[in-house]
């Protein structure tokens, strides 16, 4: 893992602010987690902000855009596209999740959990984006994927509970 920058750092541009995840990615330990709980902990903000479930999902399309803007200059500054202080890649995918997880902190800890394993083991094709698309669209992308698994999976296991119940 890098090196956090200083807090210098995360200041003297806004697109390092904003991929740095507002100071989240800052962590000296697991950046990403930190990112993605960041993510948790804002999002009931967010939706407060922006009830409008196809509002929010313009939001989340527009704060992708931004992301692959501020990851792009982040990464560049840093010297590593994808450097581990980087998290709004985690964060916007995140907020997808809650945005379309079922209802309740068991759900919400289940998403949590598997958004973690599939961003942390890149399944294909995050692997590819990840290895080979190093700009901030590359960046932004292998977490978007890791989303989509999550919410597969998610969605797989609430058929599941639905049938046991």
């Amino acid at each position: 893992m890098s090196k956090a920058p200083p807090l210098k750092f995360l200041l003297s541009h806004p697109a390092h602010f904003v991929a740095c995840g507002c100071g989240s990615g800052l962590s000296p330990f697991a950046s990403g987690t930190a990112g993605t709980i960041f993510a948790w902990a804002t999002y009931p903000l967010l939706r407060m902000a922006i009830p409008s479930d196809p509002v929010f999902a313009l939001a989340l399309g527009l704060m992708f855009a931004l992301g692959v803007w501020a990851c792009n200059i982040t990464g560049r500054n840093l010297g590593v596209s994808d450097h581990g202080a980087i998290v709004w890649d985690e964060i916007v995918p995140f907020w997808t999740v809650l945005m379309l997880t079922p209802s309740g902190l068991l759900w919400q800890l289940a998403a949590f959990f598997l958004f973690r394993f599939f961003d942390i083991v890149k399944p294909q094709p995050a692997r590819f984006f990840d290895r080979e698309v190093h700009n901030g669209f590359g960046v932004m992308m292998d977490d978007v994927i890791a989303a989509a698994y999550t919410l597969l999976t998610l969605a797989l296991l609430k058929i599941a509970v639905d049938r046991l119940w």
